[in-house]
């Protein structure tokens, strides 16, 4: 470990979860910023931080920090990134990366020019069971990978104020469900080579529900579900020509998996034993890059954030969703 000094930007439900993971990591959490000394000195106090900043340019002018974790809506990653990385700080942000791709670009451009890390805050690539199911299908227990499928299905807050159905602020079930099995997938199968989607949208003109079948190198098929009104099993498989995977509820958080032979017999059954909720595992991978001087990333480099990115786009594209902040030279 490179014993990097974070600081927290934002302070909403996903920030404490982090934090508090950080802490029961033993990692170096020194400082929070909010757009409230209020809200800055109530989240320090809560997880013992040295430093509480009443605004985000504060917190990323403080010089005792290296690294800035992002946690603020979609719609703000951009601005908020750039800041950091602009003040010279090492920056993780919170999933999905940007609002598109164009923002996604800009901040890879602008993390290479100033030799930083910047890194999305895909906590799931870095959980001990997929870190195993790597291991497998690159050792080709699976033989070939013929399909994957999941799903990220909940019954959320309806309410047309709230941020979920707000597309001023992102909303909408793909970039704050969706990004997970689509990332999932492109782990996986890589890049798709077509992508066919269909969305439903409510009052608001977020998604709710939106469904995705993608074709891959090699003619591997890929679907996925995402909901934010209604709750559904939360599984994934990955299918292979000699075995496949199934990866319990819920896939996308520290959970159990099977490697299942095409007669029903179980060869390998993974549980997992993680302190927390697992978001410290990410967090570690961006302070070996640090060390190791590896600012591409090597699990989830910023390059294939950024192509995601394009493929939400896409998405978004085919079921009519476009948010207001994008502009008509911005989408």
């Amino acid at each position: 470990m490179t014993g990097l000094r974070w600081g927290i930007l934002a302070t909403g439900g996903i920030a404490g979860a982090f934090a508090s993971d950080l802490r029961t990591a033993g990692l170096d959490l020194v400082a929070v910023g909010s757009r409230s000394q209020e809200s800055a000195d109530a989240f320090a106090a809560r997880f013992d931080i040295a430093h509480a900043h009443p605004s985000y340019e504060a917190l990323v002018a403080d010089p005792d920090i290296d690294i800035v974790y992002v946690s603020t809506p979609h719609p703000m990653h951009h601005e908020n990134a750039k800041l950091a990385l602009e003040a010279g700080k090492h920056v993780l942000v919170e999933k999905a990366f940007t609002l598109n791709s164009q923002e996604a670009e800009d901040l890879q451009r602008l993390a290479s020019e100033r030799g930083l890390l910047v890194m999305e805050a895909m906590w799931t690539r870095y959980l001990p069971h997929m870190v195993r199911i790597r291991e497998i299908i690159a050792a080709g227990t699976l033989g070939e990978i013929r399909a994957v499928t999941a799903d990220h299905t909940q019954s959320l807050p309806t309410d047309p104020s709230h941020r979920l159905n707000d597309l001023e602020l992102g909303g909408g079930a793909l970039l704050d469900l969706g990004i997970y099995p689509i990332s999932f997938i492109w782990d996986v199968l890589g890049a798709p080579t077509t992508v066919t989607a269909v969305g439903r949208l409510v009052e608001t003109g977020a998604d709710a529900e939106v469904a995705t079948i993608m074709t891959h190198e090699g003619g591997a098929i890929s679907t996925s579900l995402s909901s934010s009104r209604a709750a559904g099993p939360n599984t994934a498989s990955i299918v292979g020509t000699r075995a496949r995977i199934d990866i319990d509820h819920v896939w996308y958080t520290p959970t159990t998996f099977r490697v299942i032979l095409p007669d029903g017999s179980v060869t390998e059954e993974y549980v997992s034993d993680v302190a927390g909720r697992g978001m410290q595992y990410q967090a570690q991978a961006a302070e070996r890059l640090v060390r190791d001087g590896i600012l591409e990333g090597d699990v989830l480099p910023v390059a294939e954030s950024v192509a995601i990115m394009g493929t939400l786009d896409e998405i978004r594209t085919q079921i009519g969703v476009r948010y207001p902040r994008e502009g008509a030279a911005n989408g």
